[in-house]
């Protein structure tokens, strides 16, 4: 499989496949959902089971123009709606689950519950992004922008995974991860640089399999190597990451704000951890945003 450069490739090979996953929608009252599941309806890549209020669900036009590939139950309450959700999801009759307009605590609230919920014991729930940038020549991920505010070493090390386990769905074998910060040097002032240290060396030892994992570098010197070139900064990322990983919540969320807002960067982005990929998108996302969260889950949901 030749590596997914860009959104417009990841539809591509998903309507190539000829493969519907289907997904659990909860509480879509608003328009950037509705667009995002037209989209992918339109391109024939899911189905959905939109789980909420009816008598909003069905002002949605693609309910009537496809029939056979949305279904709907009418749950008024929202809390009823998500555990609805987590229920069929967990139970293996929905590949992905996705948010809607519904708070971000409440549907959480019923992933995480300890017997009826989606998340195994012993797994890490965290965050990752994948966003096409204009002046960036591929598709670039990153990790965590959206739920752990400071990650343990452990943490680190399963946001890792997820990451190498996406980007292989992504078709790229030998991914290229850095370890971020605001300098290239390691401090004790700075305790994720030392854990940095620790993950690197873990790389080395061939505990990640075929990848390559350097850092504590800054985003400029991972993604540009003419960055690396002046700084005389010696690295195998080589100014060519295909994932980032971020020292905490703050720089990982400023990063997403700042590159969607002032370099247009378009992206998706999923939970990892759960039985299966939740698409959980901020209210802001545009609608576009919200559909490539769709493909995202679509092709990491299970192999084909």
């Amino acid at each position: 499989m030749e590596p997914i450069r860009d959104f417009a490739q990841l539809t591509s090979h998903l309507k190539s496949l000829h493969s519907r996953k289907r997904i659990a929608v909860v509480c879509a009252n608003d328009s950037h959902t509705e667009y995002a599941v037209t989209r992918a309806l339109e391109e024939g890549i899911a189905d959905f089971l939109m789980i909420g209020d009816s008598a909003i669900l069905e002002k949605y036009p693609a309910l009537r123009q496809h029939p056979g590939h949305v279904e709907m139950i009418h749950l008024e309450d929202p809390d009823e709606a998500a555990r609805e959700a987590v229920r069929i999801a967990r139970e293996g009759d929905a590949d992905i689950l996705m948010k809607g307009i519904i708070n971000t605590d409440n549907l959480l609230h019923a992933i995480l519950d300890k017997e009826k919920g989606l998340l195994p014991k012993g797994k890490v729930l965290t965050h990752l992004a994948v966003m096409e940038i204009p002046t960036y020549h591929k598709l670039l991920f990153f990790s965590d922008a959206a739920v752990i505010p400071r990650p343990t070493l452990q943490q680190r090390i399963e946001m890792i995974w997820y990451a190498i386990h996406a980007c292989r769905h992504f078709g790229i074998e030998q991914p290229r991860i850095a370890l971020t910060h605001c300098t290239e040097k390691v401090s004790p002032k700075f305790p994720h640089s030392l854990d940095y240290v620790n993950i690197v060396e873990l790389a080395e030892a061939g505990e990640f399999g075929n990848v390559i994992i350097d850092g504590p570098l800054d985003v400029r010197t991972s993604c540009e190597q003419e960055s690396g070139n002046i700084k005389g900064i010696v690295s195998p990322i080589n100014g060519d990451a295909d994932v980032l990983i971020f020292p905490n919540i703050e720089s990982g969320n400023t990063f997403y704000k700042s590159v969607s807002l002032f370099a247009r960067g378009e992206m998706a982005g999923l939970l990892q951890g759960p039985l299966c990929p939740v698409v959980l998108p901020s209210r802001s996302d545009s609608g576009l945003s919200k559909y490539y969260s769709i493909a995202m889950a679509c092709l990491t949901a299970k192999k084909y």
